[in-house]
């Protein structure tokens, strides 16, 4: 079982130890996601974003029908950040940044280039968010979906995979964020509005207004983050952050 890190991380380490030391090979098979769940004691969510982190880094990829694989060795470098220097609220706000100057050329493009069936993908993703909400869940991968599928409407897959990348750095925050009863019910209804303004640009064909409107919802995210009182700031730093552990826990 691993030991009480942030555990996407741990097991992110973990597999990528493997496959650099030739442990795994490539073209090898990763087990499933249910059995390297179960053989690290996590959930299959944290297996899923470390997954997601080592596709992001070009160690792993995706064969549809069959499987994730240990990818082909290349020469090119793949994209990553350090994750030690990623635990903290000023990088999530950054990471932010980042997704702020992508976004808007993302919806700009979507606007222009989305056909009919790109359009009623976006709209279903935007009412899978209010499902969710409504359900008693705090949406956090319905909007994540909701943006891969802007990013999708423009036809040019390596913004969906940059922007897959970028997410796996504020799902913590926007988990814990929307996790606070106080300020819940208001956050929710401001980004409610604030992706119906994207999606409904994006219907009307309108770049300029698409292109406002992301750049507009990913300032007032990162105002969001910056404001949150002292106790979710807290409590976005406690889940950020690894926690520390005892030397004597289990061994991953």
């Amino acid at each position: 079982m691993l030991a009480p890190d942030r555990l996407s991380d741990r097991l992110a380490d973990l597999l990528q130890a493997r496959i650099e030391s030739g442990e795994l090979q490539p073209q090898d098979r990763l087990p499933t996601e249910q059995e390297l769940a179960e053989r690290h004691g996590v959930s299959r969510t944290v297996v899923r974003e470390a997954v997601s982190r080592l596709k992001s880094m070009g160690l792993l990829v995706s064969r549809q029908g069959s499987g994730v694989f240990v990818a082909p060795v290349s020469r090119a470098k793949a994209l990553a950040f350090d994750p030690a220097v990623l635990h903290s609220l000023e990088a999530v706000v950054q990471i932010v940044e980042v997704r702020r100057a992508l976004e808007g050329e993302v919806a700009a493009l979507a606007a222009q280039r989305a056909d009919d069936v790109a359009v009623e993908r976006i709209l279903s993703a935007l009412a899978a968010i209010d499902a969710a909400v409504a359900a008693g869940g705090d949406g956090v991968e319905e909007d994540l979906h909701f943006h891969r599928t802007v990013a999708a409407a423009t036809g040019n897959p390596q913004f969906t995979r940059l922007l897959g990348f970028l997410e796996q750095y504020q799902r913590d925050a926007m988990t814990v964020t929307r996790a606070n009863e106080a300020m819940r019910e208001d956050f929710m209804e401001q980004v409610r509005g604030e992706h119906r303004e994207i999606a409904h640009a994006i219907a009307a064909h309108d770049p300029e207004r698409a292109r406002q409107a992301a750049t507009t919802h990913m300032l007032r995210a990162a105002r969001r983050i910056e404001e949150a009182d002292a106790s979710v700031r807290a409590a976005l730093s406690d889940a950020l952050v690894p926690r520390r552990h005892d030397s004597k826990g289990s061994a991953p």
